[in-house]
C-alpha cells in the first residue's frame, strides 16, 4: 500500500465527553507529530490547548482552539473542542469547517450518553470518523467487549485497526468487499473512500497519557484522510464558524477557506480585511493570503457572524443544540439595565450557548444558557471582560412551540400611503428544524426582490406561538402570495404585513408546546432497578434500553429536562454514591404536561399587541383595524391554499369559535383555547406527521363504561356469540401500568418479578371474562441476550422484546398492522405512544383506566356468581358465551 506524494490540507476535530482524554490526546498529538517539545498535562495546568484560566482552574476545554502539525501527506488544522455537555454548542459549531473527526471514548467508561449525542451531531453534518479508544492501561475491559459496544451503539461500520481484521473491514463498503475477493488484499485508495463515505470508522486502542497507539492513529490519518479539494482559482466559498475578541478587544473573524482566496485589504461583504491570522494555540502568524483548507482569523470586519457561509446561496444547518433553561440576570443596584444589556451582546455573539433576553416589561435581562456550569464560567467572564458582578436567579425551562397542520396566514398593511399583503403557509417542519423559509409564487403575482424581503423579514424574528408566548420552531413558513402597491409601498410595509401573516396563520392552526428533553444513561446497582424506573415513570420519562450485568444495571431513555433537572443528587441519595446519572440535549419534544404549563403562563394572545394578527386596512382616507378572525372578509388577494374542491377558508379553521368583533384596544375579556378537543389535537398531530389515521370498520369502544349495563344485568359483550364477535386485541404495556399502580408499584420495589407476576394473574383473570385476544409486553428482561420471546401464560400471552425494542415500540408496530382487520385497545399512560397507536386507528386506555376497567368486570363477576348461586340461577350459563360460561362455572373467588 503505497502512499501520495501529493500534501494537501485538512481540518480533523476532536470530540468526546467530559474525562474521555481527549485535551491530553492532543497533546500526544502534538508532540508526537514534532509541534511541542513537551506534552503539557491537564492536572499540571499547562497544556498547549486549554490556556484560558478558567480552564486550567477547572481541568475542562470550554472554548474551542485551533494547532497546526504536519504528517507526511498532509497539512492538518487540529481543532480541540469541549467535551463537557453544558459547552456543547462550541462543539457544535466546529463541525461545519471539519473534514474529519477523531472521537474519543473512554475504555473504562464506554459510550456515554453525550458520546451518543456527539455521534449524532457528526452523522448530521455528515463528518467522517477516525475513533480513538483511550485509557486502555487503566481498563479492565478487553478490545473485543469494547468494539461489540462500539458497534452496537454507534455504528456497524466500526472495525479495529489496532488487531485488524481484513475480512471485517471489507466488508464495510461494497466496492471494497468485491476488490478484496478479487484480490485478496485491502487497496488502500478504496478504503479512504470507504471512510470519506462513512462506510468505515477505524478504531485504535491505546493510552494518550502514555502514548500508546498515538503514531498509530496519526498513520491512519495520513493514510485514510484526504485534504481539501477547493482550488485558489474557483470563486470564493467558506464558513465563519466563531466570533472572538483578542486581548486588546479587537473583533475576530475564524473562517475556513472550502475554495477561492482572500488577501489582506480585499474587501468582504463591504469591509476591509485587515489581517489574517493563523493561530496555534495562543500565538499567531500574520500571512497575505488565505488559501483552501486554511482555517484562519480575519480582522477588520464588524458584520460577520457564526455560521455565515460565503459564496453559497444554501442556508446553513440549523444548530440542534440550544438553552433549556433561563436565568434572571441579577445585576449590582443602580446599574443601568439597557446599557449593561448592550455590552452583554458582545459576548453573546461570542459564546453560541449563551441567548440574552431583555424583557421589557420588567426591565430585565434573562440570560438563556445550556447547563448550571455555565454560570460560574459566564460570571467570571463577564466580571473580567465588563467589570460587573452579575448574580443568577432560579432557573426555568425554556418552552417552544411549534404547529401540528397547515395554515394560511394573511397580514394586510395599509395605512394611509402605505400598503403590503402577504400570504404565508404555515406547516410542520421536522423536529429540531428551526423555522425553514421557502417561496412557492410567480414573478407575475409578486416580484421576485419583494419574495426576498419577505423570507427576510420571517427570519429576523424570534416570533412567538400563541400557547405561552414562547419561542416559535420547526416551522416550514412559505411565501404563497402577496400583493404590493407600485407607489405606495415601501420595505417596513411588508415587514410589518409579514409579522402580522405568520401570526395570523398561528392562529388559524393547531398550535403545540415543545418542551427540551434530556438523553440520559443511568448506571445504578440491580437492586435499585425497580426504584429508578418508578422514577423515571413519576418523571414522565421513557426507557429505550436497559442492560444488567451482574449487580449492576444501565438504563438509557430520555425524559424531560422539567421532571429530570436536579435528578443526578437523589441518585447518589438513594444508590449511597454508586449511581451515576449522565444526561445530554434530546432535543425539543412534546410538553408532557401542556395544558398545566398553558395555564401557569396565562398567556392570552390576542391581549399581545406587539404581536398582533391583526390587520390595518385603509377607507376613505383613513387606516382601520380588522380583527385577525375577520381578516379573510377584507384581504386583497384570495386565499391561496386548495384542497380538492374545498377552499382553505373551508378546510382552515380555528381550534376555537372566533372571539367577537372588538377594537384591538379593547381586549380585556379575551381569552384564548388551546385546543378544543385532546382528541382534536391527537388527529392534527398524527395526521400530518404519519398520515389519515385508520378507522377499522365497525369500529367500536368496547370498553366505553356508557356503555355498561348495571352489574347484575349480563353485560351485552358476553351475551354475544362466537360468531357475532368483532375480534378484540388489548395491548398492555407493563412496566408501564406496574409503575402506575400504587399497589404494583410498592410491590416491585422489592421484587420486581412477584409485581409482574401479579400483573399477569390480574390480567389472565380479566381475560377470562371479557374474551378479548390480551398480550403483555414487557421489556427484554427474561431471556438471556435479549431475544424476542413471547409466552403463553394460562389465557395470556406474554411478550419479552428483543434488547433494541421498547415495549412502547413493539406496542406501536403490533398496533398498526392489526388495525387494519381487528379493533385494537392500548392500556398505557405514555403520552407520546397515545400519539401513535391513536393515529393507528386503535384505542386508548390509561393505566388508571385499566385498573377501573378491572374493578368494575370485578363487580360484573361477583354479580353473576351471586346470580348463579340462585335457584334456577344455572339457566343464567346458557345466555352466555361457552368460553365465559366455563370461565364463570370455574371460577372461584380469592380472599387476598
Amino acid at each position: 500500500m503505497e502512499k501520495t506524494n501529493e500534501k494537501n490540507k485538512t481540518s480533523i476535530g476532536i470530540l468526546a465527553h467530559v474525562d474521555a482524554g481527549k485535551t491530553t490526546l492532543a497533546e500526544a498529538i502534538l508532540f508526537s507529530a514534532g509541534e511541542l517539545r513537551k506534552a503539557g498535562r491537564v492536572d499540571h495546568g499547562d497544556t498547549f490547548l486549554d490556556n484560558h484560566e478558567l480552564e486550567r482552574k477547572r481541568g475542562i476545554t470550554i472554548f474551542s482552539k485551533q494547532a497546526h502539525f504536519s504528517l507526511p501527506n498532509l497539512e492538518v488544522n487540529l481543532i480541540d473542542t469541549p467535551g463537557h455537555a453544558d459547552f456543547a454548542s462550541e462543539a457544535e459549531r466546529t463541525l461545519s469547517v471539519l473534514d474529519y473527526a477523531i472521537l474519543v471514548i473512554s475504555s473504562v467508561d464506554g459510550v456515554q450518553s453525550h458520546t451518543s449525542t456527539l455521534w449524532s451531531l457528526l452523522k448530521r453534518y455528515g463528518i467522517p470518523v477516525f475513533i480513538f479508544v483511550n485509557k486502555t492501561d487503566i481498563s479492565e475491559r478487553n478490545e473485543a467487549d469494547v468494539m461489540s459496544e462500539l458497534c452496537e451503539k454507534l455504528d456497524h461500520g466500526c472495525c479495529n485497526f489496532t488487531s485488524p481484521s481484513a475480512e471485517d473491514i471489507a466488508s464495510c463498503d461494497e466496492a471494497l468487499m468485491e476488490s478484496y475477493l478479487e484480490s485478496n488484499k485491502l487497496d488502500n485508495a478504496l478504503v479512504t473512500e470507504a471512510v470519506k463515505r462513512r462506510h468505515l470508522f477505524p478504531v485504535r486502542f491505546g493510552s494518550a497519557l502514555k502514548f500508546i497507539g498515538v503514531r498509530e492513529l496519526l498513520n491512519d490519518l495520513d493514510t485514510f484522510a484526504r485534504g481539501t479539494s477547493g482550488s485558489k482559482e474557483d470563486p470564493l466559498r467558506g464558513t465563519v464558524y466563531k466570533i472572538t475578541r483578542d486581548k486588546t478587544g479587537q473583533r475576530l473573524t475564524h473562517i475556513k477557506i472550502e475554495a477561492g482566496s482572500l488577501k489582506v485589504r480585499e474587501e468582504l461583504n463591504g469591509e476591509k480585511i485587515t489581517q489574517i491570522r493563523s493561530y496555534s494555540g495562543e500565538k499567531y502568524e500574520t500571512k497575505d493570503e488565505a488559501l483552501p483548507g486554511d482555517i484562519c482569523v480575519l480582522t477588520g470586519l464588524n458584520n460577520t457572524f457564526a455560521g455565515e457561509l460565503l459564496g453559497s446561496d444554501g442556508p446553513a444547518l440549523s444548530p440542534i443544540l440550544s438553552p433549556v433553561m433561563a436565568y434572571r440576570l441579577i445585576l449590582p443596584m443602580g446599574t443601568d439595565v439597557l446599557s449593561a444589556f448592550t455590552k452583554l451582546k458582545v459576548i453573546e455573539e461570542e459564546i453560541p450557548e449563551l441567548s440574552l433576553v431583555l424583557l421589557e416589561d420588567t426591565n430585565e435581562i434573562q440570560a438563556q444558557i445550556m447547563g448550571e456550569i455555565q454560570i460560574e464560567i459566564l460570571t467570571n467572564i463577564i466580571r473580567e471582560r465588563l467589570s460587573i458582578s452579575v448574580e443568577f436567579g432560579v432557573g426555568t425551562i425554556i418552552y417552544r412551540e411549534t404547529v401540528a397542520s397547515v395554515s394560511e396566514g394573511v397580514g394586510h398593511f395599509e395605512p394611509l400611503r402605505h400598503y403590503a399583503e402577504v400570504h404565508l403557509k404555515l406547516e410542520p417542519g421536522e423536529r429540531g428544524s428551526g423555522i425553514q423559509v421557502d417561496t412557492d409564487v410567480s414573478t407575475d403575482v409578486l416580484d421576485k426582490n419583494w419574495q426576498r424581503l419577505i423570507a427576510t423579514h420571517v427570519l429576523e424574528r424570534r416570533h412567538r406561538g400563541v400557547l405561552t408566548g414562547s419561542v416559535l420552531t420547526d416551522v416550514k413558513i412559505t411565501v404563497i402570495g402577496g400583493r404590493a402597491h407600485p407607489k405606495h409601498t415601501e420595505g417596513g410595509d411588508f415587514r410589518q404585513a409579514t409579522y402580522r401573516a405568520v401570526r395570523h396563520g398561528l392562529m388559524r392552526n393547531t398550535s403545540v408546546l415543545l418542551e427540551p428533553w434530556y438523553d440520559f444513561m443511568l448506571e445504578i446497582p440491580a437492586s435499585k432497578l425497580g426504584r429508578a424506573m418508578n422514577d423515571i415513570t413519576k418523571m414522565s420519562g421513557t426507557v429505550k434500553t436497559h442492560e444488567i450485568s451482574g449487580e449492576n444495571a444501565v438504563l438509557f431513555g430520555r425524559c424531560p429536562v422539567s421532571t429530570m433537572h436536579g435528578y443526578a443528587l437523589e441518585v447518589t441519595a438513594f444508590t449511597n454514591g454508586l449511581g451515576k446519572l449522565s444526561v445530554s440535549s434530546g432535543g425539543y419534544d412534546i410538553c408532557h404536561n401542556e395544558e398545566e404549563v398553558i395555564e401557569k403562563f396565562g398567556y392570552r394572545p390576542e391581549a399581545d399587541l406587539r404581536n398582533t394578527a391583526d390587520s390595518v386596512f385603509c377607507a376613505q382616507g383613513s387606516g382601520f383595524t380588522v380583527p385577525w378572525n375577520e381578516v379573510e372578509n377584507y384581504m386583497h388577494v384570495e386565499a391561496c391554499l386548495k384542497s380538492g374542491s374545498q377552499s382553505s377558508k373551508e378546510i382552515l379553521k380555528p381550534l376555537s369559535a372566533p372571539p367577537p368583533t372588538v377594537s384591538t384596544a379593547d381586549t380585556s375579556h379575551f381569552s384564548y383555547s388551546a385546543s378544543a378537543r385532546l382528541d382534536k389535537d391527537l388527529a392534527d398531530i398524527f395526521n400530518k406527521t404519519y398520515g389519515s389515521r385508520k378507522e377499522p370498520e365497525k369500529a367500536r369502544n368496547l370498553f366505553d363504561p356508557v356503555s355498561r349495563v348495571p352489574a347484575k344485568t349480563l353485560p351485552a359483550k358476553v351475551r354475544v356469540r362466537e360468531s357475532e364477535q368483532i375480534d378484540e386485541y388489548l395491548l398492555v404495556d407493563g412496566y408501564n401500568i406496574i409503575f402506575s399502580w400504587d399497589e404494583l408499584n410498592e410491590l416491585s420495589k422489592t421484587n420486581l418479578q412477584a409485581a409482574r407476576q401479579k400483573l399477569m394473574d390480574i390480567l389472565s383473570n380479566y381475560q377470562g371474562f371479557r374474551q378479548m385476544k390480551l398480550i403483555l409486553v414487557y421489556d427484554a428482561y427474561k431471556v438471556e441476550g435479549g431475544t424476542e420471546h413471547a409466552d403463553k401464560y394460562k389465557n395470556i400471552f406474554v411478550i419479552y422484546t428483543k434488547e433494541a425494542e421498547t415495549a412502547d415500540r413493539y406496542i406501536e408496530r403490533t398496533a398498526i398492522s392489526l388495525t387494519e382487520k381487528h379493533k385494537v385497545t392500548v392500556a398505557t399512560s405514555d403520552a407520546t405512544e397515545q400519539v401513535i397507536i391513536w393515529g393507528a386507528g386503535a384505542s386508548r386506555m390509561s393505566a388508571r383506566e385499566l385498573k377501573e376497567e378491572i374493578e368494575r368486570t370485578d363487580k360484573e363477576i361477583t354479580a353473576l356468581l351471586d346470580e348463579r348461586n340462585k335457584p334456577g340461577g344455572s339457566a343464567l350459563l346458557d345466555s352466555l358465551s361457552p368460553e365465559v360460561a366455563e370461565f364463570i362455572k370455574n371460577y372461584r373467588l380469592k380472599q387476598d
